[in-house]
């Protein structure tokens, strides 16, 4: 049978863009630009390397919860090589937090079916980093987080944790969640044919009904985690200039020891 590979990616705001919270606290997604998490990409090239050592006996498959604009993180996935992808968007899951979205991917992972489930590491807009092992808990199977490489070996999947002061060599029986960092491998950049490629590969629809999640279980109303107000950035100031005219670091010295950096 072959081997059924899920990887969880997200759509996140560009961190270059100026952000903005909407009235209800939640980001104003219309004001900025999203794209496919960093951090993702790297759990998509595992996934892919992970395939390509199955010699093709191996699917690989993208699985988004996300505004209708996250078919744009599917499709980056698919130009690098992905074989299909999963689309869960309902408007009731707006505002929902890390445990609701951990709820709606479970059970969007059981109908996909799977061997394995492969993240990134954290996001990079939240960067809670909980996830996976939300996941894990929530499907019943082991979790493998954190690693810098990872394979599987039939029934057995393996990778290396590498910490401050030790590394790790650790396996788990599949069906099994992992996630992986940014020293993993770099992730590859799509082709052209990649690009154009991923125009015809599938891409399936889903919303909570299809998954049988009630409404008051997600969003802002389910969400076990709220924002309680948000204030602007300050504006950038134009800084405190000094002429050097004999006594500059006289004048230098006397700023800093104002700002108390000495």
């Amino acid at each position: 049978m072959s081997l059924r590979i899920v990887v969880c990616v997200k759509y996140v705001p560009d961190a270059t863009g100026d952000r903005h919270f909407a009235d209800d606290l939640t980001l104003d997604r219309d004001d900025v630009d999203g794209l496919l998490s960093e951090l993702d990409e790297y759990a998509v090239e595992q996934a892919l390397r992970i395939a390509g050592e199955h010699d093709g006996d191996a699917e690989v498959t993208v699985l988004t919860v996300g505004p209708e604009d996250a078919k744009d993180a599917l499709r980056k996935a698919l130009s690098m090589g992905a074989d299909k992808a999963v689309h869960v968007e309902d408007d009731d899951l707006h505002g929902t937090d890390a445990l609701g979205t951990s709820l709606v991917l479970a059970k969007a992972v059981e109908k996909t079916g799977y061997d394995l489930v492969i993240c990134g590491m954290a996001s990079t807009d939240g960067t809670m980093g909980v996830l996976p092992a939300m996941l894990s808990e929530r499907l019943g199977v082991p979790q493998v987080t954190l690693l810098s490489e990872v394979s599987v070996d039939g029934s057995t999947v393996k990778g290396r944790r590498d910490g401050d002061a030790a590394t790790e060599q650790l396996e788990a029986s599949l069906p099994a969640v992992v996630s992986v960092t940014d020293q993993s491998g770099e992730a590859r950049y799509p082709s052209f044919k990649g690009i154009m490629a991923a125009k015809k590969k599938p891409v399936q629809s889903l919303d909570l009904g299809d998954l049988g999640i009630e409404a008051g279980d997600v969003g802002l109303e389910g969400a076990w985690t709220a924002v309680d107000s948000a204030t602007e950035r300050p504006a950038r100031t134009a800084g405190t200039i000094v002429n050097d005219e004999g006594k500059g670091g006289d004048q230098l010295a006397e700023y800093l020891v104002s700002q108390k950096f000495i």
